[in-house]
């Protein structure tokens, strides 16, 4: 059994952990939440009390965390992954960074001889539970052919897109697309309910035809029902929208688009939406209507 220490196990984290006890790996589980840690241990993995237990002996290293100061701190900070990770060892970032974070972990890592793959994912807690996440990877070949067994237990499909820091640049212009995607059924929901249409009929068609997209087919339902139970938060868009801006600054590209949905995003959150699901993109639409 491979050896596998994963530290954060909130809403992605967790069930991503548990399916790769189910795939067989060995997996020792560590975050600052206990209750997490304890429900791992409950379906087969093994508690960590501190991130070098969850570190020692592991033959591959996971994280999945919220944000770049996480990041930073769990693998940088006092009693941090890089104080005990062993050369050799495989390191995994499934979270959602700067490009130069993640740049910036593989040069330290590199030094101490650690492979690294930052690896962002797609899909939601759904794509996470049910292990069909898309996953887009940045660095070496080798390392990712290494890594094919956990993104097999995580995911649907892996793609390496380049080197360190190229996952992220790929995971951006997702959040950019889901975010306009999100922005533009909204807009289409207001429209038809304004207009004394049936509106699920209308998003059925629409689903159905060229506009169809994998957020018509999982979303329009609790859109209709105004159901924002989060799958993922307002909060975390709009740290991935700053991450977009920041990569078209850092591309020289002008993106008008991406700084539209970037306001349409802190407008949600700015109206005390941060942690309702980013669908509720349609209340923020709604209330520019004042319906």
């Amino acid at each position: 059994m491979t050896r596998v220490g994963f530290v954060g196990l909130g809403i992605m984290g967790a069930p991503m952990a548990r399916n790769l006890v189910k795939a067989g790996f060995a997996v020792a589980g560590y975050d600052r939440n206990t209750d997490a840690v304890a429900r791992l241990a409950a379906n087969g993995g093994t508690a960590a009390r501190s991130i070098a237990e969850a570190v020692r002996d592991a033959e591959i290293v996971i994280t999945m965390l919220p944000a770049d100061p996480h990041v930073e701190d769990v693998v940088f900070g006092p009693g941090g992954i890089a104080g005990h990770i062993e050369p050799g060892t495989l390191f995994i970032d499934f979270s959602t960074v700067k490009p130069e974070t993640s740049q910036r972990v593989a040069r330290r890592f590199g030094e101490q001889g650690v492979r690294v793959l930052d690896a962002p994912v797609s899909g939601g807690e759904a794509g996470a539970v049910d292990g069909v996440l898309s996953i887009m990877v940045g660095g070496a070949q080798a390392d990712f052919d290494a890594a094919k067994p956990v993104f097999d237990a995580v995911g649907k499909v892996a793609a390496l897109v380049g080197p360190s820091g190229a996952g992220q640049f790929v995971k951006a212009a997702n959040q950019l697309v889901v975010g306009g995607t999100y922005a533009l059924v909204a807009e289409a929901i207001v429209l038809m309910e304004a207009s004394g249409v049936d509106a699920e009929a209308g998003l059925e068609v629409l689903a159905g035809g060229l506009a169809g997209s994998r957020i018509l087919e999982l979303k329009r339902k609790s859109m209709l029902a105004r159901d924002f139970t989060p799958g993922f938060r307002i909060d975390l868009h709009h740290k991935d929208m700053g991450i977009v801006l920041d990569a078209a600054r850092q591309a020289e590209v002008a993106l008008p688009f991406a700084g539209q949905v970037a306001a349409f995003v802190q407008s949600a959150r700015a109206q005390g939406l941060g942690d309702a699901d980013h669908s509720a993109l349609l209340a923020v639409t709604e209330r520019l209507s004042g319906r």
